[in-house]
């Protein structure tokens, strides 16, 4: 399964635990772990030639989007992706209770 931007596409790559946006030649990535339904987003990293262009947006948007699709539910440990939330609050929905 995999979301599409503007000519990018989110995807889940699990064999290395992570969901990636390429772009422009370009990988950005959400580190992830998953177990019980439940996505932990531990790091997110967006090289500097993508920065400041909605690139890290899109791939957070379409990271929760898939897990959404899935019926699962995430915690949240990466910086990046708790600002997302904060700023997104219809995703609010998909956080896990206490762990």
């Amino acid at each position: 399964m995999a979301v599409h931007y503007a000519g990018a596409v989110v995807r889940d790559n699990p064999e290395q635990n992570r969901f990636e946006l390429d772009v422009e030649g370009e990988l950005a990535f959400a580190v992830y772990k998953h177990a019980n339904g439940v996505f932990t987003f531990v790091h997110t990293e967006v090289p500097a030639a993508l920065q400041g262009r909605g690139f890290g947006s899109a791939l957070a948007k379409g990271s929760l989007e898939l897990v959404q699709a899935r019926g699962e539910k995430i915690r949240v440990r990466c910086s990046f992706i708790a600002a997302y939330l904060r700023k997104h609050p219809e995703f609010q929905a998909l956080l896990a209770t206490a762990e």
